[in-house]
This record gives structure tokens, C-alpha cells and sequence, in this order.
């Protein structure tokens, strides 16, 4: 009698069954056994974070007038939410590498959905200001570690793709919530606004629970430390230097002297910690790779032109072209629903072509959008700022998907947590400096302290002057890039490139 026996699969076959079976491989041989699934796991939490930075901004009036507090009080809604995220998101990115990205998803989920009923139930202004910055929290563990498991979710030629479909979540979020906000604060009532999240919070966890990839377990005595003393002197750092920018709304006073005076001496002090410590939260060792170093820096420059799109184009459209507030909701949608269309095929070219060439081609196209909003003449009306309009965030979205996915690709699984959180940081510190920098550039361009009394003529040299210079950010982001391009390709043509190792783990942890 013969017995038979099943043979185990061959390697080429173990590798082409994920493709086949739309299955995902991870590291510990565990299976998803839904790409599609997985992926709809990561685009809600991608904009739930994004639906919930816009969708208060709706509810301030009523929320002021619910609480009888004053604009700047209920201002902080906002607030705390935009410094929770911006302060906490590279700690928990690092986190996530230690203790499992799924694991603190996970969790990062429920504390969403939780501060979310904690938000809609708020009997006080504070009580509602507090469960926001707990909804942050949330919201940064989400930011971080959606992209860092795009990797373990998605075979390596789909990241491009990926990559644009979650930028074209995040659009869709930020250009949603206003709206949203509107119709359900007059069907339901603003906790409506809060409460939503919880259907999606839910249905979130659950997806997430049954598809992500399970994380690799790793011995303790093998994990590395986690940097408390880093992790809190940054956050105090990004703190303060949030509320510098953002306090007074761009007029410099004695308090944001000192906060940024407060932050320039906690960056001195991180960098002292992180260079002492045995587990540093961001080893200082990443930055000496020119490639992240560069991804970073263009980053922080494209997010500060991008919202200075926001920051001028309404004054531009009322008071330089005249149009009612309807309109200028309209036409300000132009941008975010361009984004968000074009998200997904620009994240296919990425992988057809190439993240790299896609950066400088993303690029270029944005430095013709900011040229002609920066030249046209305002008596082309409508027409003459739609198009560089949707030229600049055509470009944007391309971008992104091909900045994100050339940083993301090649990182090593133990780093990609703590280095998308710091692609997160660097877009979120760029559209705070803007809306203070680019703002103030502004207003000393138009030659008034008040924009909402200026000429139509002087709103119109504000702009163009602002568009000027962001045209001058894009060009050096630019010239970045190609610089960036040139050294890849010069290595590529030396030797053999192994996967990007930024030394976040001690050198005898290294693969070779």
C-alpha cells in the first residue's frame, strides 16, 4: 500500500498564490484572505482622521452659540485635535514598530470611536475640547500607521496605486466634512457631527481585526526600547511650536516670541536626548540619507504651498472677483475634488513609471500652477484661477502618491511606523507654518492690516505675490528632487541597491 502524502508548496508557487487568490503573504506566513477588504480597512481609517479635521470647522458658530463661549474659545475644538495629531503622530508611528502596527491600529481605532461618543455626548465646552484632543490621539495613531501597513497589506508594484487611493480618502474627507457637517448639524443637531464616526469606527475594527496582516511576534529581550524622555520632549517641542503659529493668527506677539523661542530650545534638547539615549525615537543617523532627508523637505514645502491655496483663495474670490459666499464654497471645492479624483490614477502611473520621475513630474506641473495663479490677471475671472487651480492639485495628488511610495517601498518592516509618521509630521508642520507664514505674506503684500476692508486691486497684488513665492518653495522642492534623482541613479549604476536601512535598530540587528 502506498500512502500519499501532500508535497509543500514550492517557493514560485507560494509567491504567485497572494497574486492569484488575491491573498497577501506577511512575514509571519499569515494570509489576509481579502486584499480588497484589507484595503477598505485602510481607507477608512484614513478618512475618518481627514473627514474629522474639516467637519468641526462647520459646527464652530453653532458650537459658540450652544456654549455661549466666544470664537476663540470654541476655536479650540479645532485646535486641540490639529496639536494632538501634529505633536503625538511620529510617538506612535515608533510605537507601532515595537509593539505591532496592527495591534496599536487596532487600539488607535477604538480610541476614535470612543472619544467620538465622549465628543457627541459632551455636556461642557471643555469636556468637549478634551475628548477632541483624545480623538486626535486617535486619529494620529491612524494617520501613521495606515501607510506604514500599505507594505504588509499590498504586493510591492500596487504601493503606487495604494498610495493614491489613500490620498484620494484623505481628499475626499477634507473636502466632505464641511458639507457633511452643514447638513447634519441642520437635520440632527451638531453631536450628529461627532457621532457619525461611531458606524464607521465600528465597521472599521471590525475589518481591520479580520483582514490586516497579523503582526510578527518578536521575543521580548529582542525589542527595542521605547524613548520616553525623546518622546516627550518632542511632543512639548511641536506643541509649542503649533501654537506659535497658530495663536494670534499670524501676528507675532510677546507670547508667540516665546513659544517659538521655547520650541528652538526643545529642538536642541531632543537632539541632545536622541543622541545619548540607547533607543532613541528617531535616530539621528536617518537624516545623513539623502533620500528621506530630501522626501521630507519637499514634503513640508509642497503641504505649505498647498494650503496657501486655502488661505488666499477665499479673500481672492470674494473681494478681488466679487463672487457671494455660495460661490466661493463652490469654487474653493475645485481643488479638493480635483485631488481626489486624480488620486488613483496617479498612483497606477506611479507604478507604471517610476515614484521618482513621478515626484519631478509632479512637481513641475505644480510650479506651473503657482506661476500662472502668480501671473494671470484677475479680469480672466473664474476661469483664470480654476485652471492653475486644478493644474497645481492634479500635480499635488501625483505627488504625493509617488513621494509616499518612494520613501515607503524599500524601508525595512521594523521602520516604517516612525518613518510615515514622520511624513505625516512633515505635511502637517508645513500647512501650520503656511496658514501663519504665507498668510502674514499676504496681508504685508496687499499693504493693509485688515484683508476683509482691501481694495479688489490690492487683494489681487497679495495673491499674485503669494503664488510668486510659492512658486519659488515648489522650484527648490524641485530642484531636490532632480538632485535626489541624479545620486539614485548614479548608485544604481554602481552597485546593486539593498533595501533602505535608516539605523533605527542597533547594528546587530541589521540584515546585511
Amino acid at each position: 500500500m502506498f500512502r500519499i502524502t501532500p508535497c509543500r508548496a514550492l517557493p514560485t508557487e507560494r509567491m504567485l498564490k497572494p497574486i492569484l487568490a488575491n491573498e497577501v503573504v506577511t512575514g509571519s506566513a499569515e494570509r489576509t484572505p481579502s486584499v480588497r477588504w484589507a484595503l477598505a480597512s485602510l481607507c477608512l481609517s484614513m478618512l475618518m482622521p481627514s473627514l474629522d479635521t474639516s467637519i468641526a470647522n462647520a459646527g464652530l458658530p453653532t458650537l459658540a452659540q450652544t456654549f455661549t463661549a466666544s470664537f476663540q474659545a470654541v476655536q479650540w475644538i479645532v485646535l486641540a485635535y490639529l496639536l494632538a495629531i501634529t505633536t503625538l503622530i511620529v510617538s506612535v508611528g515608533r510605537l507601532g514598530d515595537i509593539l505591532g502596527r496592527r495591534r496599536l491600529l487596532l487600539a488607535g481605532i477604538v480610541l476614535f470611536t470612543v472619544a467620538s461618543v465622549l465628543c457627541g455626548v459632551a455636556p461642557t465646552l471643555w469636556f468637549l475640547i478634551a475628548a477632541r484632543a483624545a480623538q486626535g490621539l486617535g486619529a494620529a495613531v491612524m494617520l501613521a500607521l495606515t501607510i506604514a501597513c500599505v507594505s504588509e497589506t499590498v504586493p510591492k508594484e500596487k504601493t503606487g496605486s495604494t498610495m493614491g487611493l489613500l490620498g484620494t480618502m484623505s481628499a475626499i474627507g477634507t473636502t466632505l466634512g464641511p458639507s457633511l457637517g452643514g447638513l447634519l448639524i441642520a437635520g440632527l443637531g451638531w453631536r450628529a457631527i461627532f457621532l457619525v464616526n461611531v458606524p464607521l469606527g465600528i465597521l472599521n475594527f471590525l475589518l481591520a481585526r479580520r483582514y490586516l496582516p497579523v503582526d510578527r511576534r518578536e521575543p521580548k529581550a529582542d525589542r527595542a526600547g521605547f524613548d520616553n524622555a525623546g518622546t516627550l520632549v518632542l511632543a512639548l517641542t511641536l506643541a509649542a511650536y503649533a501654537l506659535a503659529m497658530t495663536l494670534g493668527q499670524g501676528r507675532f506677539g510677546t507670547l508667540n516670541m516665546a513659544l517659538l523661542s521655547a520650541a528652538v530650545v526643545g529642538i536642541a534638547l531632543f537632539v541632545r536626548i536622541e543622541a545619548t539615549t540607547t533607543s532613541p525615537l528617531i535616530r539621528l543617523a536617518m537624516f545623513r540619507n539623502p533620500a528621506l532627508s530630501a522626501s521630507l523637505a519637499m514634503s513640508l514645502l509642497v503641504a505649505t504651498v498647498i494650503m496657501s491655496t486655502l488661505v488666499v483663495g477665499p479673500f481672492y474670490l470674494s473681494r478681488a472677483l466679487g463672487l457671494d459666499t455660495a460661490l466661493v464654497g463652490l469654487v474653493l471645492s475645485a481643488g479638493p475634488l480635483v485631488s481626489a479624483l486624480t488620486g488613483v490614477p496617479a498612483g497606477r502611473i506611479v507604478d507604471r513609471l517610476g515614484a521618482q520621475r513621478m515626484t519631478i513630474a509632479g512637481l513641475i506641473g505644480m510650479v506651473a500652477g503657482c506661476l500662472a495663479l502668480a501671473l494671470i490677471p484677475a479680469t480672466f475671472g473664474i476661469t483664470g484661477y480654476v485652471i492653475p487651480i486644478v493644474c497645481t492639485t492634479a500635480s499635488y495628488a501625483l505627488f504625493q502618491a509617488a513621494n509616499n511610495t518612494a520613501v515607503m517601498t524599500d524601508i525595512r518592516p521594523d521602520q516604517r511606523g516612525v518613518i510615515s509618521g514622520m511624513l505625516s509630521l512633515s505635511r502637517n508642520l508645513g500647512l501650520i507654518t503656511s496658514a501663519s507664514v504665507m498668510g502674514a505674506v499676504f496681508a504685508f503684500a496687499a499693504a493693509t492690516t485688515d484683508i476683509t476692508t482691501a481694495r479688489p486691486a490690492a487683494i489681487a497684488t497679495g495673491m499674485h505675490t503669494t503664488f510668486a513665492i510659492a512658486a519659488i518653495l515648489i522650484a527648490i522642492a524641485l530642484t531636490v528632487a532632480i538632485g535626489a534623482y541624479r545620486r539614485q541613479t548614479r548608485q544604481n549604476r554602481s552597485r546593486k541597491i539593498a533595501p533602505v536601512d535608516l539605523g533605527l535598530e542597533p547594528q546587530d540587528q541589521r540584515v546585511p
